[in-house]
């Protein structure tokens, strides 16, 4: 039987959630669509977003093409906070985008420039 690796889930706390966002109930609606877990911490303001690297990504994503303004500050703190790349994610991102330049990928991914270049010249080189 082969063996099933599950993703790693990172834990965001997002702080007075509901309080910062305009159309929160579209803004719920998305991230969970994308297969996130959003919930109340207890009682208090506080939320916490449960998710994949890439579903991260996709939030992330989502946010910045919503137009949005009121939800820009958590694509700011997922950017912040969730995001801390595999070299695997970035290669898979890469992939799907054939055109993606180094600073397109660091500013989509926040990652660093050695790890955007890493990634570009291992696609580069894979196609030769």
């Amino acid at each position: 039987m082969p063996l099933k690796i599950t993703p790693k889930k990172t834990k965001i706390i997002l702080p007075s959630f509901l309080r910062r966002v305009i159309k929160a109930y579209a803004i719920k609606a998305g991230i969970r669509e994308i297969g996130c877990e959003l919930s109340r911490i207890g009682r208090s303001r506080n939320w916490q977003l449960i998710a994949t690297e890439e579903q991260i990504m996709l939030t992330i994503a989502f946010i910045d093409a919503s137009n949005e303004d009121s939800w820009l500050w958590l694509s700011k703190k997922l950017k912040q906070d969730g995001q801390h790349f595999s070299h695997s994610l970035l290669l898979d991102i890469a992939k799907r985008n054939p055109n993606i330049t180094i600073n397109e990928l660091m500013a989509k991914t926040d990652c660093t420039v050695g790890q955007a270049r890493k990634v570009i010249d291992e696609i580069e080189w894979a196609e030769n």
